[in-house]
């Protein structure tokens, strides 16, 4: 078993060297931009004005609890594996340095599961259940993967900036998938045993 997990981790590396050498001056401004948390703000408001829009208050404000509530789970949830794996950042392996490692930002000593890519894939994953069929035309076709192409871009970046490896980005959007589903199920339970009450 621990060659196995030796192996995996190994050629997680070599896919991570690989995507993060695809660099220039002008991506290397793309993915920072993708990277930083203020250039989220923008478009999860406009996420919201437009659930509002739709939805209605009262059904747009229980999604956006639902999506919060997911966000902070994912958030506090990879705090806690990257404390208990102790898995060092990309940035932080002189392995990684030592064969050409394109380093654009430094953080925190632990990367393993990536927070970023957790919380954005569970924002597509429990917006884009809950509003599904409520939409209504080209809205509704574009919603999804307009919103999971931004939580893969955001997700990228983590790599090409060099505070994840693939592995992580990818259990990450995992995690994020599922507990946004989840959040989403739980919502609509929650919203139908409340009109069958009513009735």
């Amino acid at each position: 078993m621990s060659g196995l997990l030796s192996s995996l981790e190994h050629w997680d590396k070599v896919a991570t060297l690989w995507i993060n050498h695809f660099h220039s001056p002008a991506s290397d401004a793309i993915w920072l931009f993708f990277s930083s948390k203020t250039v989220w703000i923008p478009f999860y408001l406009l996420l919201i004005y437009i659930m509002i829009r739709k939805l209605g208050w009262k059904k747009a404000l229980a999604a956006i609890v639902a999506i919060v509530l997911a966000v902070a789970a994912c958030d506090q949830l990879a705090n806690l594996v990257k404390d208990a794996a102790c898995r060092l950042r990309p940035n932080k392996d002189h392995w990684m340095i030592e064969r050409g490692l394109h380093i654009l930002q430094k953080g925190g000593l632990y990367g393993f599961f990536s927070a970023h890519a957790a919380t954005c894939f569970s924002v597509a994953s429990c917006s884009s259940s809950i509003v599904r069929g409520q939409l209504g035309g080209r809205l509704e076709r574009v919603w999804a993967p307009v919103l999971y192409c931004w939580a893969a871009l955001i997700s990228l970046s983590r790599i090409f900036v060099a505070k994840h490896y693939l592995g992580d980005v990818l259990a990450g959007a995992a995690v994020g998938v599922i507990v946004g589903l989840f959040l989403a199920g739980s919502l609509k339970a929650i919203m139908k045993a409340t009109a069958m009450t009513r009735e």
